[in-house]
């Protein structure tokens, strides 16, 4: 029996994981701010939480052998408009999108090590591009990216810590924030761009993470792009 904690498990691209993982005979503890049957409930940003609720893993399954960590934030605000950012905005997202992960990997160390087990990051292709709902969304990402470089330095050989860098993926969290026909819209524009002509869906993420957790025995300090070829496509 192999185990996972997956934050942001309850909608989106965390769901897809949780149901992925689920589907191939894993054990997963969906973590979520929300209170629900379904998820242990906890907010990334709190060390506190990140604690109990990997406690609570350990007790109810006694091992974790992956972290996949999706729970993000972001704030919708045109680049060109700088004044549309705060300093407390750029905390906010921070918070939840770089300090969340680090402190859940900490929490989840100690099982990890011993598991021998794995940590897979979500990203965003924002992080190379400079793109996205925000320039906060976007540095966090990049920084997330580079802390995952030095975890996979400092926490191998006993665990690996790859990324997943989506493009845009068209779920409720995009849907609540631009419309159902906003979604659509950006969706199309994004694929008109990209190589493939295709924008992935939340199920193309979770493949990649399955495959990271389960197979990629020799890979850390890896980005997997899921995102139709557009870290590679030609500027505009």
């Amino acid at each position: 029996m192999k185990v996972a904690i997956v934050t942001g498990g309850t909608s989106g691209m965390g769901e897809a994981t949780v149901k992925e993982l689920t589907r191939r005979g894993w054990q997963v503890a969906a973590m979520a701010r929300s209170k629900t049957d379904e998820a242990f409930q906890g907010d990334v940003g709190d060390d506190a939480d990140c604690r109990r609720v990997a406690k609570a893993v350990l007790e109810r399954w006694g091992r974790i052998d992956a972290l996949v960590n999706n729970a993000g934030t972001t704030k919708f605000v045109d680049h060109k408009n700088l004044d549309g950012l705060s300093a407390e905005d750029f905390q906010a997202i921070f918070r939840v999108n770089l300090v969340g992960p680090f402190q859940m990997i900490r929490a989840c160390q100690g099982a990890l090590k011993e598991s021998r087990g794995s940590v897979v990051n979500i990203s965003s292709v924002a992080h190379l591009l400079g793109t996205g709902s925000s320039i906060a969304y976007a540095a966090s990402k990049a920084a997330l990216n580079t802390m995952s470089f030095s975890l996979a330095r400092a926490l191998g050989p006993e665990i690996r810590v790859n990324i997943v860098s989506p493009g845009y993926v068209r779920t409720p969290w995009q849907v609540a924030a631009q419309g159902e026909q906003g979604s659509l819209d950006a969706e199309r524009r994004y694929a008109e761009r990209a190589p493939l002509k295709s924008a992935a869906c939340a199920e193309d993420v979770a493949e990649a993470v399955a495959w990271l957790v389960e197979g990629a025995r020799s890979v850390t300090g890896e980005i997997i792009y899921i995102d139709g070829g557009m870290h590679i496509a030609s500027p505009r």
